[in-house]
């Protein structure tokens, strides 16, 4: 295969196809700043507590779980999740700070998912668990990517896990054998060759979400923060997901946009 790609793009690539992701820092500060402020100002009007004097100080997202009743956090997360994907900015601002990554992994023409997801994972909080799983075998594309931005510091048991491509090829050729395990019996077997992602706030990690991943109870004494939303090449294979049901093309180039629309001229019979 002819690779005509730029050194910086072979080396995330490389990197990327070895360990199953990649995490950068991301090179627009200012559209991170945009989701973190954008989702405090939510927070505080949601859940009718005290703005911060600085809005963009990370202890009152680690100590969210003093703020609110642990019974409300559901339906606060899920009202937080509808509002800020009524702002197109956010959408935007999303894509921005995950950028130089996405056209280096993916391509520069992009569909993004519909939806931005939102996850809040309070300390020793047992019900917002995603047990192992990968996204492949519920019908997501291979072609796809997960950006997954946190907004505090993540470490030790508040972050994710996932099993790197060695490991996993090794669970693949023996699927028949796993595959009438339930996720935690299929997670006790491998979990000690799974990777814990330590990533902190102003890092972006993007990976390969046919790959093993989930995450555990959180027994770090701070409240989790992550958001997380899938990217594709526009004209990659599609799953279950379509185009225009759950993704959107966002990076259309002249030429594709030209070619989408072109019909040939009738000609006389």
């Amino acid at each position: 295969m002819i690779n005509y790609r730029s050194s910086v793009s072979n080396q995330y690539s490389d990197k990327f196809k070895n360990k199953g992701y990649l995490i950068l820092k991301t090179k627009n500060n200012n559209s991170l700043k945009y989701l973190q402020k954008k989702i405090l100002q939510t927070i505080v009007k949601e859940c009718k507590i005290k703005a911060p004097k600085d809005l963009l100080n990370e202890d009152f997202l680690n100590n969210f779980h003093k703020k609110i009743k642990y019974s409300d956090l559901n339906e606060h997360r899920v009202n937080i999740i509808r509002k800020i994907n009524q702002d197109q900015n956010f959408k935007k601002n999303y894509f921005l700070s995950a950028k130089e990554i996405l056209y280096a992994l993916v391509g520069n023409e992009l569909s993004m998912q519909n939806r931005i997801n939102l996850s809040i994972q309070f300390p020793n909080d047992a019900s917002s668990l995603l047990p192992l799983h990968s996204d492949i075998w519920s019908g997501d594309s291979p072609f796809e990517v997960v950006v997954w931005i946190p907004l505090v510091d993540c470490y030790g048991t508040k972050a994710m896990y996932i099993l790197p491509p060695n490991h996993y090829k090794k669970v693949e050729n023996n699927f028949k054998k796993y595959s009438n395990k339930s996720s935690t019996q299929l997670f006790n077997k491998i979990k000690k060759n799974l990777e814990w992602i330590d990533i902190k706030f102003g890092e972006i990690l993007v990976f390969n979400q046919a790959l093993p991943h989930g995450n555990i109870v959180n027994k770090e004494k701070e409240t989790r923060w992550s958001m997380n939303c899938r990217f594709k090449s526009v004209f990659s294979p599609y799953g279950d997901k379509k185009i225009g049901e759950f993704f959107e093309p966002i990076t259309l180039r002249a030429a594709s946009e030209i070619g989408i629309r072109y019909k040939l001229p009738e000609i006389k019979k």
